[in-house]
């Protein structure tokens, strides 16, 4: 079964970092939100070629998620 991971989508923003979509989702996968946060500062290097006043990125869980059953039940 596949497990939930990371990934950075780099995304193209107008003046002020408003009105952001994104552009592109970098090829690694990263197995903690830490991890690809400490990818950024290369993933945002490589791809400067954007036509945006604004370049930004951010990490997006992907993947299969599963939920414990019963976990939201009320104990009493």
């Amino acid at each position: 079964m596949e497990t939930a991971f990371f990934v950075m989508a780099i995304m193209g923003c107008g003046d002020a970092a408003s009105t952001c979509a994104t552009s592109r989702i970098e090829p690694a996968h990263y197995a903690t939100v830490q991890q690809c946060q400490a990818a950024m500062a290369d993933a945002l290097a490589r791809n400067n070629d954007l036509d945006f006043p604004v370049v930004s990125a951010a990490c997006q869980q992907n993947g299969v998620q599963m939920v414990e059953r019963g976990s939201g039940k009320a104990k009493g």
